[in-house]
């Protein structure tokens, strides 16, 4: 039994609520670090800065859904909506840390907005967002039928956008948001229509 066969037959063990129920984890140790001044100095910007880069990973993951399916034989396909949310979700606690521990001005809130090119960016992407996560659900797939799928391939603008969010706020050149950015385009490459049907054949 190959690899891929084990990981597919051991989510029948694993239930699409853990998803949501596991993503809490990182949260809780996030803040946790800030509460106990273990993340060092300045606590708000850290933990605005993990609760962003989780939800890059999970939009990562929410990409490479597809991917892995086709070139790995391993498919997550049923918790595809979860990791969105659960994406979704970072990115909101993401920009409320911001709004409210880091800037609390309105005025300088739009200010920012406005003239900091990685807030625009960031701000594009959460936008992008807000359909996604209000059209995650059997009713909205229901309703809109062809377009919902048109819908949500705003994913991959909102994991390109967040990746260049990432890297355009890290300060002088810094390899790790770059393996982002990288990955990102990497399976944005692997999901093109021409590979994945070269990739299906060969299966």
């Amino acid at each position: 039994m190959t690899i891929a066969h084990k990981i597919n037959g051991l989510q029948r063990y694993v239930p699409v609520w853990s998803v949501y129920v596991m993503s809490v984890i990182p949260g809780a140790l996030f803040l946790w670090a800030g509460i106990t001044g273990s993340s060092g100095p300045e606590p708000i910007n850290v933990l605005e800065r993990s609760l962003g880069e989780f939800a890059l990973q999970m939009l990562i993951l929410g990409l490479a859904v597809t991917p892995l399916r086709i070139w790995a034989g391993i498919s997550l396909h049923k918790y595809r909506r979860a990791i969105g949310l659960v994406a979704f979700g970072y990115v909101f606690l993401h920009l409320l840390v911001w709004l409210v521990l880091d800037v609390g001005i309105l005025s300088q809130i739009w200010a920012d907005i406005v003239k900091r090119p990685y807030i625009t960016v960031g701000m594009v992407a959460f936008l992008l967002m807000v359909p996604l996560a209000i059209t995650s659900n059997n009713w909205s797939i229901r309703r809109l039928r062809r377009t919902w799928k048109l819908v949500h391939k705003m994913t991959y603008g909102v994991a390109l956008l967040g990746g260049l969010h990432f890297v355009m706020l890290s300060k002088g050149f810094q390899l790790e948001p770059l393996m982002y950015l990288g990955t990102v385009f990497g399976l944005l490459i692997l999901r093109l229509p021409p590979l994945q049907y070269r990739q299906v054949q060969r299966n």
